[in-house]
């Protein structure tokens, strides 16, 4: 999978910074309500959520072009980002809806935090699934190999589902050492 990042859009509980170029004034670290607006000085109510940053920046421009200031040019920093979460499902010890933290999220950082594959995980069959402009992308990867460094590690986006899939031979194997006992004690009473 090309390292294609669908641009992210703000949603509720996002912290932003707002910096003005040479009015620090106006400099403002900001959190989208869950209406999914946000409160400036001078400008008051903005609409963020649903909005990329480069959009967002340019409707506050435009805001404060509007009565308040001679082009300003305005900057907008996600500082935290509650919008941007990866599914990891499948043989993973904790599977769930996991925050991206921090900039970059690896496929194995991903796996990470459901904690682990399972024992009876395929670790050569892990699939991310990846919408990109409404075009569903999909592409396999192999955890052995990208453990080895033989492949790179995956950057993994906000929305991607991560699978990891079960190897049949493997939950063959564990149904058959969990039964062992059993067959035994049944031989003992023939």
């Amino acid at each position: 999978m090309s390292a294609v990042q669908p641009e992210y859009r703000l949603a509720p509980g996002d912290l932003l910074l707002f910096k003005v170029f040479q009015v620090d004034d106006l400099e403002r670290q900001v959190r989208i309500d869950q209406n999914g607006h946000i409160s400036l000085p001078l400008i008051g109510d903005v609409k963020a959520a649903g909005l990329g940053v480069g959009e967002l920046e340019k409707l506050v421009a435009d805001r404060y072009a509007a009565g308040y200031l001679q082009q300003p040019q305005v900057s907008v920093f996600v500082q935290e980002s509650n919008g941007r979460r990866v599914t990891v499902t499948g043989a993973v010890d904790e599977p769930g809806i996991y925050p991206v933290i921090g900039a970059n999220l690896t496929l194995q950082q991903a796996i990470a935090q459901a904690k682990g594959v399972s024992t009876v995980a395929s670790r050569g069959n892990v699939i991310v699934f990846r919408t990109v402009n409404g075009q569903k992308m999909i592409a396999r990867f192999d955890l052995t190999q990208i453990e080895k460094g033989a492949n790179p590690d995956p950057e993994i986006y906000g929305g991607d589902i991560v699978v990891v899939y079960r190897s049949d031979a493997r939950v063959w194997l564990r149904t058959m050492l969990e039964l062992t006992p059993l067959v035994m004690v049944w031989r003992a009473y023939r």
